[in-house]
């Protein structure tokens, strides 16, 4: 199995720490690289597409987005990155990772064909075993 680049989108720095952590001992995943809202990860995303840097190592395989964030949230980030879908050279799955557990952000997540889940705080060694194998 092809090790795959995964983006942690989190405002929450000690969950970052924590979830950073989960990933690296599954030692499933090629990088990981960590945002505190959902604006960093979308400039980052814009920069690498606008910059014709197709370099699959900076696009992610799959995305922990979290929902509540200050500046961008969740489905703010969700929005702008079904704008920029259309320029990536692959395609990104996104897990809605959140200790919401409200039915309305359920039902959201499942009008977005990019979300393929929706998980609860903290993450597990198993749901990054599922996240790994359904890619």
């Amino acid at each position: 199995m092809t090790k795959k680049a995964i983006w942690v989108i989190d405002d929450d720095a000690i969950y970052q720490i924590i979830v950073n952590k989960i990933i690296q001992r599954s030692e499933m995943f090629s990088t990981i690289t960590s945002f505190k809202n959902g604006k960093e990860a979308i400039d980052t995303l814009h920069d690498t597409v606008n910059n014709r840097l197709h370099n699959n190592d900076i696009i992610p395989d799959i995305i922990l987005l979290d929902i509540n964030m200050p500046i961008m949230d969740g489905w703010e980030f969700m929005e702008k990155m079904g704008m920029l879908k259309s320029k990536f050279s692959k395609n990104i799955n996104v897990y809605i990772v959140s200790s919401s557990i409200a039915t309305e952000d359920k039902n959201k997540s499942k009008t977005y064909s990019d979300i393929l889940g929706y998980l609860s705080k903290p993450v597990t060694i198993n749901d990054l075993e599922l996240i790994a194998s359904n890619d």
